[in-house]
């Protein structure tokens, strides 16, 4: 399995920098290697698609930014924890909605996501003139604009309307404004129906491809998109394209998706390539996660305890029966006394803070770290950033939204029942109609998904974070949309404009 993720090693380094600059998307030099000169044949190609895929996995830019800031640390499920608040002090504004408009993590996810951008532009303007297989060019070609929809898509979800850089920019757009929301939900849907047309399923890539992006995960990137915006139809014809391929299935056991076994299994979709074993450091350009060590509690465990669990959702754990837990918890959750790998028992006085909970999907063992080098910058958990589950309980909002109702129970009990395993006597089938259905697709959504970077944008589409975060200082119209970086306002000339409210 260890092949599988050396497919996303920055082959050809020296061919694009890991940063933007001053410019929200700079073009970069080249250094020995001209754009005339390097993309001639196939392997050129590949070694540009794998540039872009390297974007994926940057996680410092220069600061950190993981999806489960945003939709873990802001929204109820979980807070910053840390060393205190002053450990990563715009954590804390983040989760008090207080996000400044200077801050260097949101600063560091706009450049990064450009990055990958352009890293994807560059692909799609010069692969195209290259004699080679043409199945294995529009492979590539679609591998690109999955990439590009796939920023462009966090970009929107995040800030709204932003610079549709659908090319490599010439020094005189720099200052492009910001496309409308609209625009660029239009600009997804067009890029990912045609990437769809070329990507193979995940069942025709060989093993040493596992991980590449698939025609399900386009699919699912367009599922979602459809979902935020409300095209329930789309969306359900979208989501039985994907259920109806073959080409995934549940887990058997929800404790097993989260394990080094566990990835690239039936029911992931798609995932960003992690490794231990890359000589990483602390690097903007790095094929090992950070977020093993930042999520692990401090103390005895070596981590930098981030994330942590919230009573609140602990205690959805046992919403539907007070006196007996949903099993998914104990695969989510550490809670005192727990045995935290083979890393020894978790006590408030091993960690050395008062927090009852750490979060458990992304812990990695002391011997599964890397065997040299600094193991901290080298995590080797892939990010599932996409499973079967979400897209079955997509498939039933979206089946109630169009008024099949029996058809969304049944996507959302197969997802229970795998839950449940063989003990009947919890988490019956739902059987509810109408808006109790509702309710309990989203909270089977919350217990699935819990502390995967979804709970914020669930509640913020769903429009129900006013409800659910106003006590955390969130307010609708502003909230709702981050601010844009007073850095790229500034370096545009004031053509990018700055959300309401900041």
């Amino acid at each position: 399995m260890n092949q599988i993720k050396y497919i996303f090693i920055l082959f050809f380094v020296i061919i694009f920098s890991q940063s933007c600059g001053d410019k929200f998307l700079d073009k970069s030099p080249i250094v020995g290697e001209t754009e005339e000169n390097f993309y001639r044949n196939e392997e050129d190609a590949l070694s540009a698609v794998n540039a872009a895929y390297a974007a994926l996995q940057f996680e410092r830019n220069p600061a950190g930014h993981f999806r489960w800031f945003w939709g873990d640390i802001m929204s109820d499920e979980s807070i910053k924890g840390g060393s205190g608040d002053n450990d990563v002090f715009e954590l804390t504004l983040l989760e008090t909605f207080q996000t400044p408009t200077n801050g260097e993590l949101l600063e560091s996810e706009w450049k990064a996501s450009y990055e990958g951008i352009y890293r994807a532009n560059v692909v799609l303007e010069n692969v195209p003139p290259i004699e080679m297989n043409e199945n294995l060019k529009n492979r590539i070609l679609a591998e690109a604009r999955f990439i590009r929809c796939y920023f462009f898509y966090n970009l929107t979800t995040m800030f709204g309307g932003v610079p549709l850089a659908d090319r490599v920019l010439e020094p005189n757009e720099y200052n492009l404004e910001r496309s409308t929301e609209e625009e660029m939900w239009q600009f997804i849907e067009g890029d990912l129906l045609e990437a769809i047309s070329h990507l193979p399923l995940k069942s025709e890539y060989i093993s040493g491809d596992i991980g590449r992006i698939t025609k399900g995960a386009a699919e699912a990137l367009l599922l979602k998109s459809y979902i935020w915006q409300k095209k329930w139809t789309q969306a359900k014809t979208t989501a039985e394209s994907i259920v109806n391929s073959g080409e995934y299935a549940l887990e058997a056991s929800y404790a097993g998706i989260f394990t080094n076994d566990g990835e690239n299994g039936s029911g992931s979709v798609f995932e960003i390539q992690y490794m231990t074993e890359s000589g990483g450091t602390w690097d903007a350009i790095n094929e090992g996660t950070l977020t093993n060590v930042f999520q692990r509690a401090r103390g005895a465990f070596d981590g930098f305890g981030f994330n942590v669990p919230t009573q609140e959702l602990v205690d959805v754990f046992f919403k539907e029966n007070s006196q007996m837990e949903d099993p998914r918890l104990k695969s989510t959750v550490f809670r005192v006394g727990d045995v935290m790998g083979d890393r020894g028992i978790f006590t408030k006085e091993a960690t050395g803070f008062d927090y009852d909970y750490y979060p458990k999907k992304y812990f990695n063992s002391k011997n599964e770290e890397a065997t040299f080098g600094d193991p901290a910058p080298n995590g080797g958990s892939n990010d599932r950033v996409i499973r079967y589950a979400d897209i079955l309980l997509l498939h039933a909002e979206a089946c109630y939204h169009t008024g099949n109702e029996s058809l969304a129970k049944m996507s959302l009990n197969m997802v229970r029942e795998r839950a449940r395993g063989t003990n009947t006597n919890i988490l019956p089938d739902i059987t509810a109609n109408g808006s109790s259905l509702l309710e309990a697709i989203y909270t089977e959504r919350q217990l699935e998904l819990a502390l995967e970077g979804h709970r914020f944008f669930d509640l913020v589409r769903t429009d129900r974070a006013l409800d659910v975060l106003g006590s955390m200082g969130y307010t609708d119209g502003k909230h709702n949309l981050f601010p844009i970086p007073v850095s790229q306002i500034q370096a545009t000339n004031q053509a990018i404009t700055q959300n309401p409210g900041y």
